[in-house]
């Protein structure tokens, strides 16, 4: 720890009644300490923006890297907009900001240029951050470093608890961050969660360093802050929870009629879909395609407590898609762009279906050396493309090439290529 992070856990000590671990760890003997406070009690949420002004001009004049994360309202509001930013800096203290409240932070983005961002599981936080104006540079991915350090358990209370020995109130992260005002106790949890996640970086540094794999991780990092918005998904109905019963297009037409409205409503209320309609009734109407209101209501899903104007919004959707003509219904399946299934290969191509299997089983046993789980060692999918169409004469460079040309990191190019290419070589 530098010895202003010692100072902060010595305070946060003061609070909890605890002892130190050593060296930013605890040892197996010892129990872990609630954290019940933050170091400087829960500040007031920024929602003015005057307030922010004067958050923007601290986190510019701290210093070190900045601890990030984002609280959103899922299961509770449409899409996946943040409803309360935290941030934690050396030098600046914590920050609560209400984003709906100061809807652009360009301001503090533009502050923080050039920082490290350090966030737990940043690709769930950073889509949320981007549409209010915050985009890192650098950043540091606490969740993804367990991941290639090892560690059985990643989620953020998990790894305080076993790397600094510290237990975090996990109580309130599913609620409905879009309340206003937001409780105190929320408030509270919100403000532990970047407590510690600068500290929690730097001895997860600390270990990648030890493993020999600091490297592969800023090159991860890396990849992530570089990384372009998603793009929008195409037929988003297709992944309806229960579609794999719906086997007939006229079905389908129906599952994407429903969708489609709900996905309307939900957008114009500001509310999630499933609070609309869930899936399983979505899924139900289509297998059953009614023809009548009174067919519809008898659907699990859309009973007594539906009215008659709700039903009659939903057997319209059914309606439309039974007045599709042939032509006019959804294909049965999405167009492929890579191999097929791999459950198809021995059929239709056993060489193949040979190279994927003992690809698969170097690829496992490198992971088990390597102490990674076998997704941050290589995409599964990255494996499946290059065994379905290996280069013609495949050697390290070859195959490297090909790893590349489907994102593959340098460090991951270094580890696979040789097992892939002794794989394919079979």
């Amino acid at each position: 720890m530098t010895d202003a992070q010692e100072t902060a856990a010595d305070s946060t000590l003061r609070t909890t009644g605890g002892a130190p671990p050593d060296d930013g760890g605890s040892s197996a003997t010892e129990a872990p300490i609630p954290l019940l406070e933050p170091q400087d009690g829960v500040p007031p949420v920024i929602a003015d923006e005057a307030s922010l002004a004067g958050v923007i001009a601290a986190f510019a004049a701290g210093t070190g890297p900045v601890a990030v994360d984002a609280e959103r309202a899922s299961g509770y509001r449409y899409g996946q907009r943040a409803y309360l930013v935290q941030l934690r800096r050396a030098g600046a203290g914590t920050a609560l900001i209400d984003p709906v409240a100061c809807p652009d932070l360009s301001g503090l983005g533009d502050a923080l240029a050039g920082a490290e961002w350090v966030l737990h599981a940043a690709t769930q936080d950073l889509p949320c951050l981007r549409e209010i104006g915050m985009v890192p540079e650098v950043v540091f991915d606490t969740e993804l470093a367990g991941r290639l350090a090892g560690f059985p358990r990643v989620g953020l209370g998990a790894m305080v608890e076993g790397v600094l020995g510290y237990v975090l109130e996990k109580g309130h992260s599913a609620v409905d961050w879009s309340t206003r005002p937001l409780p105190e106790p929320w408030l509270r949890y919100a403000a532990l969660d970047v407590e510690l996640l600068v500290d929690l970086r730097d001895a997860l540094e600390k270990e990648l360093d030890r493993q020999g794999k600091l490297e592969w991780a800023r090159q991860e990092f890396d990849a992530i802050a570089s990384a372009p918005p998603a793009e929008p998904r195409k037929d988003p109905w297709r992944r309806t929870s229960g579609m794999h019963k719906v086997r007939r297009r006229r079905q389908m037409a129906v599952v994407k009629e429903l969708w489609e409205t709900r996905d309307r409503i939900a957008r114009r209320r500001d509310v999630s879909p499933g609070k609309v309609l869930s899936d399983a009734a979505i899924v139900e109407a289509a297998l059953a395609v009614p023809p009548n209101v009174h067919a519809l209501a008898a659907l699990n899903g859309f009973g007594h407590r539906m009215g008659r104007r709700q039903l009659e919004q939903w057997q319209a959707a059914v309606d439309r898609a039974r007045a599709l003509s042939e032509s006019g219904l959804p294909q049965p399946g999405q167009p492929v762009t890579g191999p097929p299934p791999p459950r198809a290969w021995a059929d239709k191509d056993p060489a193949a279906a040979a190279r994927l299997s003992a690809a698969r089983a170097a690829v496992t046993a490198l992971a088990e050396r390597l102490n990674m789980p076998q997704e941050n060692l290589i995409a599964p999918d990255t494996v499946r493309r290059v065994c379905w169409e290996p280069p013609v004469s495949p050697d390290a460079g070859s195959v490297g090439a090909a790893l590349a040309a489907y994102g593959a990191r340098p460090w991951q190019i270094e580890q696979v290529a040789p097992v892939l290419v002794e794989a394919l070589a079979r």
